[in-house]
């Protein structure tokens, strides 16, 4: 760590199981969080387990400029998280003299192993808990249990994304004092309104007709995202808005029973457009040929989707739960509807497309709430903030480094 005239560089692993192009809210926001701080002059390393989509390398520059590790890419199964926790141990004492802290975001037999080794080798912990049922979930385990009880022990801060995780957090016996609020940013200027011109060109690309009425959903297509119940809702609407469209960007488990579900309903092919996975740098695309989005899941973390739809000025029908609570205010930024509510979701649904006025103005709301809160110069400014106040308390466990020989 240097730190010269108030400014700050720090050298750090972010440990993770997956990472870009592998696509989900952590694995983006690992992306976009180190290479904000990497523009800023510090030094990230992103390390994780790798596998297809990711390339074959074990030393790998993203396209975002981060230094990624990659462990474990050829191994399947069991054997890869074994793998890769015990590659995780051997960089952690191998590389000790280049590195000031470990910032670990997601749980897995890595975490059990590199929370001891952090530990023993004096470096501070940082770990972030990245969707709601994650602490529960470790509750259910007995190496989850473990790693609870080391990071109540040993983490400086435990990173959390809205109210419902810190309820879980606090049940499991953590401190508040050790909790903190860490969101997730977006670009704000690669995720903002499209013009009309320029949402007019995007549909004839994206092959949109012009005049529908567009309802987007981006993410992945698994249990927990109730898509079955937004595609029930959205054809109660369409009977009733013959111009209303249905757009899923994203692939997963359930696309397949999701196409048959949508011909089962009657809804045409006009109606509904599934994209498959698209890349990265397309979604922002997609966002800007919507007229509202939806994410009514059962549960999420802090849903980087949801973010971006509104940082791009739109409208929102989400389900009624702490994580999209706190970015959604009911009749500001758009519709909080009751979990699994098909009716629900289809009436607000129908109000946002048929009234312009009243979606234009949730938009421009939502869009003012994340240049506010969620744009990384502010998510980022938030991690220094961290970091500094972390390295400035911290002291390095010399006494059992010593002991067990680790001292140079």
């Amino acid at each position: 760590m240097s730190d010269d005239a108030g400014e700050m560089s720090t050298s750090f692993l972010l440990i993770c199981h997956s990472y870009p192009p592998v696509i989900g809210g952590s694995e983006l926001e690992a992306q976009r969080v180190c290479a904000a701080l990497t523009r800023r002059g510090h030094n990230a390393t992103v390390v994780c387990a790798g596998g297809h989509p990711m390339p074959p390398l074990r030393d790998w520059i993203d396209p975002e400029g981060v230094r990624v590790r990659i462990y474990a890419g050829r191994w399947k199964g069991r054997l890869k998280d074994i793998v890769f926790a015990l590659r995780v141990l051997g960089m952690l004492i191998r590389e000790r003299e280049n590195y000031d802290f470990v910032y670990f975001l997601m749980q897995g037999l890595h975490l059990a192993v590199g929370l001891p080794a952090a530990r023993l080798l004096g470096k501070p912990i940082l770990m972030k808990i990245a969707g709601s049922t994650v602490v529960p979930l470790m509750t259910s385990s007995f190496i989850g249990r473990l790693e609870l009880k080391w990071l109540r022990k040993w983490a400086y801060r435990v990173m959390i994304l809205n109210d419902g995780i810190r309820r879980e957090a606090l049940t499991a016996g953590f401190p508040e004092r050790q909790l903190c609020w860490m969101p997730n940013p977006v670009d704000t200027d690669e995720f903002r309104p499209a013009t009309e011109e320029e949402k007019g060109h995007l549909r004839e690309e994206l092959g949109i007709p012009p005049g529908a009425a567009v309802v987007l959903y981006c993410g992945r297509l698994a249990p927990g995202k109730a898509l079955a119940e937004l595609l029930d809702a959205f054809a109660l609407a369409a009977r009733q808005l013959p111009k209303a469209m249905l757009v899923v960007v994203g692939d997963g488990p359930l696309m397949q029973p999701l196409v048959e579900n949508a011909a089962k309903l009657g809804l045409e092919h006009s109606q509904v457009k599934f994209t498959g996975q698209v890349a990265p740098n397309e979604v922002s695309r997609w966002l800007k040929v919507a007229d509202t989005f939806a994410l009514v899941s059962f549960n999420e973390g802090l849903p980087c989707a949801l973010i971006e739809a509104m940082s791009t000025g739109l409208s929102c029908v989400v389900s009624d739960i702490p994580a999209n609570r706190q970015l959604v205010d009911d009749d500001t930024h758009g519709f909080l509807t009751p979990v699994g509510d098909i009716q629900a979701i289809s009436q607000a649904i129908m109000q946002l497309l048929t009234d312009v006025r009243l979606r234009l103005r949730m938009g421009l709301e939502a869009r003012r709430r994340i240049i506010e809160d969620y744009s990384t110069d502010r998510v980022v400014d938030l991690y220094e903030g961290l970091f500094r106040q972390m390295l400035s308390e911290s002291r390095p466990n010399t006494t059992a480094m010593h002991n067990a020989g680790l001292t140079r």
